[in-house]
């Protein structure tokens, strides 16, 4: 349960007081239309290709003895579009040929 009680005398910060970069979980409103923007026009442009993903704030694995980096948004060229009815959790280096996404 959330304790919604606070302290009245105290102000509450603003938005832009707030956190909005990648150092924390918590994005703003252009980090997350920019990259779905992006993904609409790749699937519009590129629908009959299949050799192409882009993945919105998915995490990247590049070495499985290093935590994952997750990009608000990321381009691979030369893997499977469609990895099944789950998609993807996330990229995987090593299970995509090695094809870096940029």
């Amino acid at each position: 349960m959330v304790n919604l009680t606070y302290n009245k005398n105290r102000p509450l910060p603003s938005a832009e007081e707030l956190p909005s970069s990648d150092e924390t979980p918590v994005d703003n409103q252009l980090q997350n239309d920019i990259p779905n923007l992006l993904l609409s026009l790749l699937a519009l442009i590129w629908n009959r290709r299949d050799d192409w993903y882009f993945g919105v704030d998915m995490a990247v694995y590049y070495n499985p003895d290093e935590p994952a980096f997750v990009p608000d948004g990321f381009l691979a060229v030369g893997v499977n579009h469609d990895t099944g009815e789950r998609g993807r959790l996330s990229y995987v280096l090593w299970g995509e040929k090695y094809i870096l996404p940029i």
